[in-house]
């Protein structure tokens, strides 16, 4: 196995890592002593905003009623595409009943999370498309109250576009509040809010540690950090079409990676010749953050094989993963560790990330290794129940009985030796011996 780094990153996802968990500490502790008092001092400290922090059905009217009718038409095209795969999520799962054994019948029933919190990020951008991937998911999962998170835009108010996104996804409450602030505002339930029972959404690395710290006490969707984007791609791909799509995914943000594993050495050259040239071409702010992200935390890396090419991607677990390749289908049955797949030239992601209809929220920094995007499995309790008839309880008594004292723990055993002592009095069941531990 012969691995080459023809470029390799000079910082990883943990670099900037310290200084957050330090920042956002400070910060949920001053929330969690001041409450909504504190939420107000950084939204006007970080987000010079001292307005209204709900936004009212009223607002909500008034602000989006001059976006053209175009734009209104491409933003709910979009959550119909996100509502349809995500209603179609739902309908591959059910509840079930099963009679394990005679007079003994369990089962799965699936109930929404009762309230989410959805956290849309509008920092150099305005994600509108962050907006809908997370409440119209929730939404098609049954949660009942979906409350949304959004910074002001540029000192104003929440931007409008993404104000009508949270609207048409269903959004049923809408603060205008970003960062850490948003987070923990959402966790304990403040400015009228129900507490979260899980939060989602992505966000900068402040964001993501804030949702890190304060899980146990509620739920979140991945543990996130800045967006990520490997390219597979052989000496069939297109040079041109490959580099653009990892300049497409730098412009995230300083500190997101693209990684391009490839078995071509021409093509490679060519996309590393290609990079910086198409950065030099983005406006301003996209161009400062892609040239960033590019020269830190960019890679090339050049394999022999496809089997080497689909271990290394598997080992990196991106978030977004492309295939520029002969036979999708090998790839699509090979790859096991990525937020979201895109095959083919023609799928790219920012198709994903917009309009296609799967998740855009998907795990980064290596947790793809074990965890999925955002889905409205996210918001759903597969919870089990189980019952049985008196017949059943005493074959089953027994058995737990001697299991429990096996370990030791005599008072589970004696729940069962009680219902024998009720249920079939004077039986000769062996009940186990005792443990002492």
């Amino acid at each position: 196995m012969t691995i080459t780094y023809l470029k390799a990153a000079t910082k990883t996802a943990e670099t900037e890592t310290a200084s957050a968990r330090e920042t956002v500490a400070h910060m949920l502790q001053a929330i969690a002593a001041d409450g909504e008092g504190a939420v107000r001092d950084y939204a006007l400290k970080l987000d010079k905003w001292s307005g209204p922090i709900v936004v009212t059905p009223d607002e909500i009217k008034s602000r989006t009623a001059g976006i053209a009718a175009g734009i209104r038409n491409d933003i709910d095209t979009a959550v119909r595409q996100v509502r349809r795969f995500a209603e179609a999520q739902r309908a591959s799962i059910s509840d079930f009943s099963l009679e394990i054994a005679p007079g003994l019948k369990v089962g799965q029933k699936l109930v929404p999370i009762n309230v989410a919190g959805c956290y849309v990020p509008t920092g150099r951008y305005a994600h509108i498309a962050s907006a809908y991937m997370s409440v119209a998911t929730a939404k098609a999962a049954g949660v009942k109250t979906v409350v949304a998170c959004s910074a002001p835009f540029r000192g104003e108010a929440i931007h409008p576009q993404v104000l009508y996104a949270l609207h048409a996804a269903g959004a049923d409450m809408v603060l205008t509040l970003g960062g850490v602030q948003a987070i923990a505002a959402m966790a304990q339930g403040l400015f009228g809010a129900p507490a979260a029972d899980i939060i989602v959404g992505p966000g900068n690395k402040f964001v993501a540690e804030a949702k890190r710290m304060l899980f146990g006490s509620v739920g979140i969707d991945v543990f996130a950090g800045p967006s990520e984007v490997a390219v597979l791609a052989d000496d069939s791909a297109d040079p041109h079409i490959v580099a653009t799509d990892l300049v497409g995914q730098c412009e995230h943000g300083h500190e997101s990676p693209a990684w391009l594993i490839t078995s071509s050495r021409t093509l490679a050259e060519a996309v590393m010749r290609q990079m910086p040239e198409l950065i030099a071409t983005l406006p301003p702010t996209a161009r400062d953050a892609a040239h960033a992200a590019w020269r830190d935390y960019g890679e090339v890396v050049l394999c022999d094989t496809r089997e080497e090419m689909a271990q290394i991607s598997d080992r990196y677990a991106s978030e977004h993963l492309e295939v520029h390749a002969r036979d999708l289908d090998w790839w699509h049955a090979t790859l096991t560790n990525y937020g979201s797949l895109f095959l083919g030239e023609e799928t790219n992601v920012a198709f994903g990330d917009k309009v296609s209809g799967p998740n855009h929220i998907l795990p980064t920094k290596f947790a793809a290794r074990y965890s999925a995007g955002l889905s409205v499995h996210k918001f759903l309790k597969p919870l089990t129940w189980q019952q049985m008839d008196r017949a059943a309880c005493q074959v089953f008594a027994p058995l737990s009985a001697r299991i429990s004292r096996l370990e030791g723990m005599e008072a589970h055993a004696r729940t069962s030796d009680a219902r024998l002592e009720k249920y079939a009095k004077g039986h000769h069941a062996d009940l186990g011996t005792p443990v002492l531990v």
